[in-house]
């Protein structure tokens, strides 16, 4: 069925400053934006009068669906504790599509997610974009998998030198890293010359990552962490983005120069540990301020999912503009992913995860009207067809 969403402020997240246009989606995809678009008398019509309308949200970083809300310890999928390193685990074999954060996210209008394993491990397996809405994963699926996790810092010293294992120091556990890339080097090139004689699993996921078609999301809060992280990947050629990087703005030069991108986050969480000492807004302004490309999470359930938006509109306190902070969970969020060509912006041929708001989307009181996922209402707290 075809939609017209007309009368809104449309903010496509190109470049373009909000202004009244029409947007027409086609199935799944969005077919037209413009003024005065003509609509057929087959197409059913969303006003969105007094509204914006702007691309769904994408929050790069969670553990929605993995750390099930609601249940408690049963629904706690997301670290596999047996082993330093498990690239063998995949995020979307533990996805519980009921989780009631979905539902959650549709609301605050967030249409994309990006799910991973937890930081427990130094690798911790395989990470997807998935939408926020469906009755099984596979159906949700934009990406599997989108990365490997990695974790550099306090998590996997604290996780195995409570056990008398190797990592207990952050010299283990770069020197844990480095080893299992080098043993996925040696499987990769034992493989091509066809002297495998037992497949594994953990090395098999492992060879697009050291091949550098696959990156790695890697979990990294202090300074220290960051630069020995960017050795790591110019030693072995991968691609990755970096997480949290909460001390980011201590280094930001490198960071600006090194070409990676970055997510910050959850800068609402508290300083709950060591590494979460220097946690402050400025990481945001200092990246915002330097061209540093970046991105914003709540990494659900840390921070809960809805309150991406509230993050976001915070920001502005600092000096930062409206319009970064927009592109920080659209845009900036999409090429993250490296989906840019799929998600983030109102563009013909793109996928049709539209947002009706009931104001500018980063002003006190704005609310969500309407969620739209892949050209279907998800979610209304009104009536808007007519």
């Amino acid at each position: 069925m075809r939609k017209a969403i007309v009368n809104g402020i449309v903010w496509t997240a190109t470049g373009e400053k909000p202004k009244a246009q029409t947007v027409i989606i086609e199935g799944n995809l969005i077919k037209e934006v413009g003024d005065n678009l003509p609509i057929s008398d087959d197409t059913a019509v969303v006003d969105a009068k007094g509204c914006w309308v702007t691309p769904g949200f994408i929050d790069v970083h969670t553990h929605l669906g993995v750390h099930t809300q609601d249940i408690g310890g049963d629904g706690h999928d997301f670290n596999e504790t047996v082993n330093p390193c498990t690239p063998e685990v995949r995020a979307i074999d533990a996805i519980n599509p009921f989780d009631s954060g979905f539902a959650d996210a549709r609301k605050a209008g967030i249409t994309t997610v990006q799910v991973l394993p937890g930081s427990a491990n130094v690798i911790g397996g395989e990470t997807c974009v998935i939408k926020t809405v469906g009755y099984t994963v596979d159906e949700m699926i934009v990406q599997a998998p989108s990365a490997m996790k990695a974790a550099l810092g306090e998590n996997p010293k604290r996780v195995y030198g409570a056990k008398g294992k190797s990592p207990a120091t952050r010299m283990g556990v770069a020197a844990v890293l480095r080893q299992e890339l080098m043993k996925a080097q040696d499987y990769a090139i034992k493989k091509r010359q066809g002297k495998i004689e037992f497949r594994d699993l953990g090395m098999e996921q492992l060879i697009p990552v050291v091949e550098g078609t696959l990156p790695m999301r890697v979990h990294v809060h202090r300074a220290d962490d960051i630069i020995t992280m960017l050795r790591i990947a110019n030693e072995f050629s991968i691609q990755m983005t970096l997480e949290h990087v909460t001390e980011g703005h201590l280094v930001a030069k490198e960071l600006a120069e090194s070409g990676f991108r970055f997510t910050i986050g959850p800068t609402f969480s508290a300083r709950s540990k060591q590494e979460l000492a220097h946690k402050s807004w400025e990481t945001v302004q200092c990246f915002a301020a330097k061209e540093v490309p970046f991105s914003i999470t709540t990494d659900h359930p840390v921070v809960p999912i809805e309150h991406l938006i509230t993050t976001a509109s915070h920001a502005l306190k600092y000096g930062i503009s409206e319009e970064k902070m927009m592109e920080a969970i659209t845009i900036r969020a999409a090429e993250h992913l490296q989906l840019e060509s799929r998600l983030g912006t109102i563009e013909v041929e793109k996928d049709a995860d539209i947002v009706i708001w009931t104001g500018a989307p980063l002003a006190a009181g704005t609310s969500v009207k309407q969620t739209f996922i892949n050209g279907a209402a998800v979610y209304t707290n009104d009536g808007l067809f007519t």
